[in-house]
């Protein structure tokens, strides 16, 4: 496939591949990853009783976090430690195909990318973080002039095996397609995430059509300005807690001023890429057109398992 020959080209090819930031230092020198699973993991403790107060959240650790996860998922070995994992990253002269591949498997977002001139590998300086979106970014750059060359990009998104469906009336053996109502509570939009393994969730009215979504990068807006210490999660709303997270942070989530990116299942898969390819914008809901029923999902690591044959 010609997109599997883009993807060849090494990480080196990015045009921001040469830029760092104190963030990146700091997570080089920390070594960590932090999931969401990890925040909502421990965000989720406060419906079971939780005794951490205001003051101890805010000097806890991102390794104390972890090691609680740890516990809380016997991932621990017999002294009671959790177990230490390895930094995943990747080189500047890894295929984009390869760093992907990497993100996919290991259900990360993003993996640093180390560089070090020492023969041992020690001292690495980071030197970029990259992205599915990013990825893709450089995918639909290759193809912008081109597109036609490629018949499957033409194709619709309703034709190709790509995405997260609403099974249909009487389809057998198929998940339910996870929906949260306006006025259910933040503890069960946490739950559900976790539960189903996504990373977001759409909300919907009584006649299933999308309003709002709620997703992982929502949970961390609440940050701002300590709305978290003024919450309890079975008590307050996903509608309430979208409100306070925005009012503290207006532009976070938002992309060309919209929270929930949506398509027809008509649309191209090249239009489809080419809108997930945009800063912000990690998943695309499939919608009926005029009354904005739900009818599916498709997120960056969907389109990137398909153009890689990965099941």
């Amino acid at each position: 496939m010609i997109i599997q020959v883009c993807l060849v080209f090494s990480i080196a090819c990015f045009p921001r591949y040469q830029k760092t930031c104190a963030f990146m230092r700091f997570c080089t020198h920390t070594r960590k990853h932090c999931k969401f699973t990890d925040l909502s993991s421990y965000a989720s403790l406060g419906t079971r009783g939780s005794n951490l107060t205001e003051e101890e959240l805010e000097t806890h650790t991102i390794s104390a976090w972890k090691e609680g996860k740890a516990h809380l998922s016997r991932q621990i070995d017999d002294s009671g430690r959790a177990y230490s994992k390895r930094l995943i990253h990747a080189g500047p002269y890894d295929s984009l195909k390869d760093v992907a591949s990497n993100i996919l498997q290991n259900s990360i977002s993003t993996v640093p990318i180390l560089h070090s001139s020492a023969q041992d590998g020690s001292f690495p300086q980071l030197l970029h973080l990259a992205s599915l979106s990013g990825i893709l970014k450089c995918i639909c750059r290759y193809f912008r002039h081109s597109a036609g060359s490629l018949p499957i990009l033409q194709q619709p998104i309703c034709s190709i095996p790509l995405g997260t469906w609403v099974p249909k009336i009487g389809e057998p053996n198929r998940q339910p397609f996870a929906t949260l109502k306006p006025n259910a509570s933040l503890g069960a939009a946490l739950s559900l995430l976790v539960q189903a393994n996504v990373s977001s969730i759409p909300i919907v009215n009584d006649n299933d059509s999308l309003l709002d979504v709620y997703s992982r990068s929502d949970i961390t807006a609440l940050a701002k300005d300590k709305a978290y210490a003024q919450i309890h999660l079975d008590e307050i709303s996903i509608h309430q807690a979208l409100q306070l997270g925005q009012d503290a942070n207006s532009s976070y989530g938002f992309f060309n001023g919209q929270r929930c990116q949506m398509c027809l299942q008509t649309d191209s898969l090249h239009k489809v890429m080419e809108r997930l390819a945009n800063p912000g914008v990690r998943r695309i809901f499939i919608v009926e057109a005029g009354s904005k029923r739900v009818e599916g999902v498709i997120s960056l690591s969907d389109v990137f398992k398909f153009l890689l044959g990965v099941a």
